[in-house]
């Protein structure tokens, strides 16, 4: 047996039924879609459900993302501790060289959670209150990005 010799089982394949050929083809006329009528007449829709209420109307809205938004990638004071030394500056571009931060396009803000025991100069974005807090206490300065 050959690859251009195989065919399907006998009875696998049906030929298609061709409707509007005429009477003598049982097919004729109506093309076996009865008398009259939506379905006779190609208007169904193919969500539609009979009048009943349809799937995407039954189904509840949710969420909405503004586009205006600002999104901000967060950093806490426990990582920015473990990475940096005194004195060093904490800005965007060296938080992506040493991998706290991975996006390119969003602003930064720095969060609270930890602490830092020695002075670092801060230039991001947004930085919260408690963090701000902590870093002045350590002897650092913050200063924003527009």
């Amino acid at each position: 047996m050959k690859l251009n010799q195989l065919k399907p089982r006998r009875g696998a394949v049906k030929s298609r039924k061709r409707v509007g050929h005429g009477p003598g083809s049982g097919h004729g006329k109506r093309c076996c879609r009865g008398n009259k009528g939506q379905k006779a007449r190609n208007k169904v829709k193919i969500w539609f459900e009979g009048g009943q209420m349809p799937l995407q109307r039954r189904l509840p809205k949710r969420g909405f993302r503004s586009l205006s938004r600002e999104e901000y990638e967060v950093v806490n004071l426990k990582r920015i501790a473990e990475r940096f030394t005194e004195g060093e500056e904490v800005n965007p571009d060296t938080l992506r060289s040493k991998k706290l931060v991975v996006k390119n396009y969003t602003k930064i803000k720095v969060l609270g959670d930890g602490e830092v025991g020695f002075p670092l100069n801060f230039t991001v974005h947004a930085i919260s209150a408690k963090a701000k807090g902590v870093i002045e206490r350590a002897g650092g300065k913050v200063s924003l990005l527009a």
